[in-house]
């Protein structure tokens, strides 16, 4: 009961203790008023300078690894905190190894990492858990839900603390005999560690027409000045380029759901792609009409070989959701653009709708190297100029 409904009580008592002489009547309200006053002061001022931290040793990882967390909590103030409890969300895919140290919570798939505490002035105390990493995502964690009062625990104050945090648990990666590719042309390339291509877009010279010349190499001023068809020279450039084009989509229609073994198994052998391509040299990007677990929109990375590249890109498929707002083979279309010339496509889908054979038909006569590989129960018909992998997708038996 808040301290203001006890005056016209306490006050009541006093009168009558003074007006009938009785000491009693007037010592115990003054003393109830103290305490009280007492009180409702510490419950106001318990969780100031109370300061939250959680310490992760690494904030990501493979499924099957362990990191570890210290928990911290410490009282930056005179007044001591006699009980404070601690109730921080944790999602169970990221929790600790003995998940029974999380009490339950009303969404099924997290619990409360709760503790108790009695701090004295300026004192800090930690707790310290192995995680455990489970499944492919990206887990936000808090923030936490601090509860304390006085020490006669009369009252209680309750406030939200600490930043929110995540963790990122990368997709797993398959092994690489399994896509059954051709060792000497495992993208649809020969496999070099520098390979020279032409670029389109810096042009340094002519030279006479050759009859394996394609069309719009031909340069009609020289060809008009000499009189003979001539042909444009272009710049080589040292540079392997994949892009990955992953397609989320495990039903033909979207309002028919998602078949979650089947998606995460697409995300994992794009991982493994990904993975393979920066680690024989080439410049890899990605693409996924799937949206990210922080946006609401499908998203494309340019190809890079930075150090840093390799993590941006399996933090993008560790994030990626089935949640699909554009169709694949609008978005291929859409995004070709984008794609440097010359560079090798490869194309993991679990369907291949008429459609989208259509429309790698269509992209076949301005990309000279793709590859698609198809999770479907039946082989996909043929695509002229498409290398086709037909992998077959068969759910583990548990």
């Amino acid at each position: 009961m808040p301290l203001k409904s006890w005056v016209p009580f306490l006050a009541l008592m006093f009168v009558l203790g003074a007006v009938f002489q009785l000491p009693l009547l007037v010592i115990l309200p003054v003393a109830l008023g103290v305490i009280l006053a007492a009180a409702s002061w510490w419950e106001r001022h318990a969780l100031d300078g109370v300061i939250y931290r959680r310490r992760f040793h690494y904030n990501r990882g493979f499924p099957g690894e362990t990191t570890s967390v210290k928990v911290e909590i410490e009282n930056r103030k005179l007044l001591p905190v006699s009980w404070l409890r601690t109730e921080d969300p944790w999602p169970k895919a990221v929790g600790p190894e003995d998940l029974s140290l999380l009490a339950p919570s009303h969404i099924p798939d997290e619990g409360y990492l709760t503790h108790i505490f009695s701090l004295r002035w300026f004192e800090r105390t930690s707790r310290s858990y192995t995680l455990s990493f489970r499944n492919r995502g990206y887990y936000r964690i808090g923030p936490v839900q601090l509860s304390s009062g006085d020490l006669f625990g009369m009252y209680e104050q309750r406030q939200q603390a600490g930043a929110r945090e995540a963790l990122t648990v990368f997709p797993e990666l398959l092994p690489f005999s399994e896509f059954k590719l051709l060792a000497d042309d495992p993208f649809g390339d020969r496999q070099a560690h520098r390979r020279l291509f032409e670029d389109p877009n810096r042009q340094m010279g002519v030279r006479e027409y050759q009859p394996e010349d394609e069309f719009r190499r031909i340069h009609w001023p020289a060809t008009a000045h000499t009189g003979e068809l001539q042909s444009k020279i272009y710049q080589p450039v040292t540079s392997q380029v994949m892009f990955v084009c992953l397609n989320v989509a495990t039903f033909p229609h979207y309002w028919e759901g998602i078949y979650p073994p089947l998606l995460e198994h697409l995300i994992k052998m794009a991982a493994t792609l990904v993975y393979q391509g920066m680690r024989t040299g080439y410049a890899v990007g990605l693409l996924s009409n799937g949206c990210l677990a922080r946006a609401d929109q499908p998203f494309r990375m340019l190809p890079g070989r930075s150090p840093k590249q390799l993590v941006r890109l399996l933090q993008a498929l560790a994030e990626v959701t089935p949640f699909i707002t554009a169709p694949f083979e609008k978005l291929l279309l859409k995004s070709m653009s984008e794609i440097p010339y010359g560079a090798t496509v490869v194309i993991v889908t679990a369907l291949v709708p008429p459609e989208l054979s259509e429309t790698l038909g269509r992209l076949r006569k301005y990309r000279k190297h793709m590859t698609l590989i198809s999770l479907e129960a039946k082989a996909p018909p043929p695509i002229p100029g498409v290398r086709t992998v037909h992998l077959p997708f068969k759910p583990e038996s548990k």
